[in-house]
């Protein structure tokens, strides 16, 4: 071991308590979101006098303090935002850690003091992302969750950026930041900080027979425990590790804080005994998190850069996925059992609490739990007022529980009284803040970078020549594809252009050379990449890139900040790629606001699709529209560069796994009735609802607004051509859908006004 640099070990502050905890254990930081704009709203988060009172005393202390400010926010708060970061300008933080383009863009031109971290939220899983942030200022990449060691030293070879991963807590089943199923539900965005944790229902299998239950907490991860693989990390170049947890106890931040600590010292000093020693007593200590199973995830995964030639690449470990079980229920804590008798009322309703085994602690007065209803409708914290032992020959104990709990319901216990430690306070109970908070000035509305004016070929860009922006991307409907056979079944209605999803395996039927003749000519065919782009498959994709490119496909939707990378350069079958090819920004880059439009459009996109979660009013406010009129104000967006998805299966889980290889089901439903769709396969596995997004008879309206590129996304779902059919002709007739969801677009998101100041 040669590790001789400082890693970080970095704690969640979701509460004062916490903050208490994690630095007295040992944290070398801290990261902590205030009342708006993060990524935990459920959480306690601090007061602005709590915040400056906690950076005061760390400073004293040699700490580090992150603030959070991991949420896409609306053009509609543009103000509150400028009004948020011009605040914690004069604060001061140690760095900000920040989702949102649009972040980047407003604290790269009016904020240049701010230091900032990508968030896991970002989806940066690639060094070419991570460079790409490091040329707008960002200092560190929070990388996504899904990656292997490989990977990770992959990365760290070919970037200088701070690099920070996750290495214990909660795991979304969904690739980091591009889960849309809590926001479908009712608009709960995990993108506004409002996640309503859809990944840990208790949901029912619609195939008969098969080897899954047929109820399970199919998504519902384990936690992550990288403990041991510490020396790998260190020695992999992480500069430093994270702990999840704004959500979750002050005795369980102390005890994950206490049980890490030890080894990067140990590491420190290059000590091997001391190292494995200290792993051992960290595991002892872990054991009594208050946590779900343990998992590494996708840490040893195999991915398609490991593969032998000549082996077929597995999507990952599907042979062994440990980190799903769907007979462990979603909640944290030790399971104490269920519920077999209940008396009383009101305070003095008791219940029953039967063990799963003998080895169950023996709950007492003051201790924490969480009970969840059998049909996993309800979910509630509750203090012990009582806790007994059963008599009579009873086997179990008796406890207090809340009035609308019974017979059937499991509990959990989540902290124990006896346990919880004191530690010396951060925030002075007696100190006051400078009394500033945000004040009330007015954002700019930030400098448009005109899309490129392009000929049919590209060479328009290169000799300056100005023309009509239509001839790149005509007025009319776009449709959406993931399978190449498909492509058979729209030219019955042909679209003014198909975007097909590029996958490893649309990729190779394209590229090859024996093919057959396609029923679109490749100028008529825009490739959308995916939004998860791992280190695993760039180099791949990039080749991938250089042959189409060359067989004529020259238009992309990238849905990656590291896509861009891509297009940049010459190589020698093409020349100058970027002056062939025109770039369209997707929506899982999340432009909810007019400075990530900015951002982007400085990324050299020619064109951009509004994200799925958006809605009208916000569209309009975000391209400077005035409600109701056709016009922009001066320094708006023209509506000729961009696209409307007005139909979907939006991608509710992104899951890099084949899941497949746990579940035999293709479909799937939750305790209201709702069904949805999983589908598996070697490139990772997809769940859509059996509802679709549609807003297809708004498209008359949308047009008289000044838009005029609609986007059918028939991808997911195996295509029929009855469906097709009735679409089109839904579509033409301007006529509701059946059966389908307007997911925000009338509504918005849920409770904006709670996120604020």
């Amino acid at each position: 071991m040669s590790v001789t640099r400082k890693i970080e070990l970095l704690a969640p502050a979701g509460s004062p308590e916490a903050l208490d905890a994690a630095i007295g254990e040992g944290a070398d930081a801290v990261y902590l979101g205030l009342k708006n704009f993060n990524a935990r709203m459920r959480s306690v988060n601090f007061t602005y006098s709590q915040f400056e009172s906690a950076l005061r005393s760390l400073r004293r202390m040699g700490k580090k303090l992150y603030v959070t400010v991991n949420t896409v926010f609306e053009q509609r708060e543009a103000d509150r935002m400028y009004q948020f970061l011009n605040y914690l300008a004069a604060a001061g933080p140690d760095a900000l850690i920040v989702q949102d383009f649009g972040v980047i863009s407003m604290v790269r031109s009016e904020f240049p003091s701010l230091k900032l971290h990508a968030s896991t939220q970002m989806n940066i899983a690639s060094a070419r992302g991570a460079n790409a942030l490091s040329r707008h200022g960002v200092s560190r990449v929070v990388l996504a969750r899904e990656l292997n060691l490989a990977e990770l030293r992959n990365i760290r070879s070919e970037t200088n950026l701070e690099l920070e991963v996750f290495v214990h807590g909660a795991l979304c089943v969904s690739a980091s930041g591009i889960c849309l199923f809590s926001s479908y539900l009712g608009g709960k965005s995990a993108n506004r900080g409002m996640c309503t944790q859809a990944c840990r229902r208790l949901y029912h299998r619609s195939a008969e027979g098969g080897f899954a239950p047929e109820t399970g907490y199919y998504f519902s991860p384990g936690d992550l425990q990288l403990l041991e693989r510490l020396p790998d990390l260190a020695e992999a170049g992480i500069n430093s590790l994270k702990i999840e947890g704004r959500m979750k106890s002050a005795d369980y931040v102390g005890t994950v804080v206490s049980a890490y600590r030890p080894v990067l010292d140990a590491l420190a000093g290059r000590n091997e005994g001391q190292i494995r020693l200290n792993i051992q007593k960290g595991q002892e200590i872990l054991r009594g998190d208050f946590a779900r199973s343990k998992t590494r995830f996708y840490f040893e995964a195999a991915f398609a850069a490991e593969t032998p030639a000549g082996e077929s690449p597995p999507a990952s470990a599907a042979a062994g996925i440990d980190w799903l079980n769907p007979l462990q229920d979603g909640g944290t804590g030790i399971s104490l059992g269920a519920i077999q008798k209940v008396k009383g009322a009101g305070d003095e309703r008791r219940a029953l609490v039967s063990p799963d085994d003998f080895a169950s602690p023996c709950p007492v007065a003051g201790d924490s739990i969480r009970l969840h209803r059998r049909d996993d409708s309800e979910r509630v914290s509750h203090k012990l007022k009582f806790a007994g032992p059963a008599v009579h020959g009873e086997r179990g104990y008796w406890i207090s529980i809340p009035e609308n709990f019974d017979i059937g319901d499991r509990v959990y216990l989540i902290q124990t009284k006896v346990t919880s430690k004191r530690y010396k306070p951060i925030i002075s109970h007696n100190a006051a803040g400078s009394g500033r908070g945000p004040g009330r000035e007015k954002a700019p509305f930030p400098k448009l970078q005109k899309p490129r004016k392009e000929t049919k070929d590209g060479a328009g860009a290169k000799r300056g020549k100005p023309i009509k922006t239509g001839g790149v991307f005509p007025e009319g409907l776009y449709v959406a594809l993931s399978r190449i056979g498909d492509l058979y079944i729209i030219q019955s209605s042909r679209p003014e252009k198909v975007m097909l999803t590029l996958s490893r395996k649309n990729a190779a039927c394209l590229l090859a050379d024996n093919k057959a003749p396609l029923p679109f000519k490749p100028a008529e065919i825009i490739l959308i990449l995916d939004p998860f782009f791992p280190q695993d498959a760039a180099e791949a994709m990039a080749a991938e890139i250089s042959g189409l490119i060359e067989r004529g496909y020259r238009q992309f939707v990238l849905n990656n900040l590291g896509h861009f990378s891509l297009f940049r350069g010459s190589d020698k079958r093409n020349g100058d790629i970027r002056s062939k090819v025109q770039l369209v920004a997707g929506p899982w880059l999340y432009m909810f606001n007019a400075w990530s439009l900015s951002f982007v459009s400085s990324l050299g996109a020619d064109g951009f699709v509004s994200p799925l979660e958006n809605n009208r009013q916000n569209l309009e406010r975000t391209l400077g529209m005035d409600r109701g009129s056709r016009s922009s104000h001066k320094g708006g967006w023209p509506r000729s560069v961009f696209f409307v998805p007005v139909f979907a299966w939006p991608s509710l889980f992104r899951i890099r796994a084949d899941i497949g290889a746990v579940y035999d089901f293709d479909s799937f439903s939750d305790n209201r009735g709702e069904i949805f769709s999983l589908i598996t396969g070697r490139e990772g596995s997809l769940v859509i609802p059996e509802k679709p997004f549609s807003i297809v008879d708004k498209i008359p309206f949308l047009r008289e607004a000044g838009f005029g590129r609609f986007i059918i996304d028939l991808s997911g779902p195996v295509l029929r051509k009855g469906d097709y059919r009735d679409l089109m002709r839904a579509v033409k007739e301007g006529a509701p859908l059946p059966r389908s969801s307007r997911f925000n677009w009338k509504d918005g998101f849920y409770s904006t006004d709670m996120i604020g100041g």
